[in-house]
């Protein structure tokens, strides 16, 4: 690199005489940080019976209909097959994941249960869970506790994006905002 020209003993002198009597200027500058709506904190215990109820869904001897061909996918019979051409093609981005790597199924039950219990209350249409690859054994059991849940709308296993044949997107049924009445 070439360095700049450096500059004359006059131009020096000239700059010091411009910039006598300058000062440092103080940093006064304040940031706001946006303020944001905090959803109200919810006792523990409310949140762990919500955990169990949800769960409690989720049976290991029943199992769904579900196709053996082709990828993961189920759609409730109320609702229309084209929400889960949407999940295929990726229309749907999931705002919650859950990763299940490394659970035993007892606890990836109850993460599940937890989910759903988590994307009603936050009103989230649709979240990706996770199962990994493994044993085969949560990649197997997912789909069939997924499709025993009445809140879960459908679901099909997620684009190349969100985890591929590792993971699935599952769209959830919310409860409608009703604003607050009048007083």
């Amino acid at each position: 690199m070439k360095k700049p020209p450096s500059l004359s003993p006059d131009d020096k002198a000239l700059f010091r005489g411009l910039m006598s009597g300058a000062r440092k200027l103080t940093q006064d500058t304040v940031v706001h940080r946006p303020a944001r709506n905090k959803p109200a904190r919810l006792p523990e215990k409310r949140l762990i019976s919500e955990q169990i109820d949800a769960s409690h869904y989720f049976s290991d001897e029943f199992q769904p209909l579900l196709s053996a061909e082709g990828p993961s996918r189920y759609v409730r019979q109320d609702v229309d097959h084209y929400e889960l051409k949407k999940l295929r093609r990726g229309d749907y981005s999931p705002e919650l994941f859950l990763d299940l790597h490394g659970l035993t199924q007892q606890q990836a039950k109850q993460e599940l249960g937890a989910l759903i219990a988590a994307c009603r209350r936050e009103r989230i249409w649709c979240a990706c869970v996770m199962h990994g690859h493994g044993r085969h054994i949560l990649k197997q059991q997912t789909p069939l506790w997924l499709a025993q849940h009445p809140h879960v709308m459908a679901f099909h296993q997620a684009p190349k994006a969100y985890g591929g044949n590792a993971a699935l997107l599952v769209l959830i049924e919310i409860e409608e905002w009703v604003p607050p009445a009048l007083p």
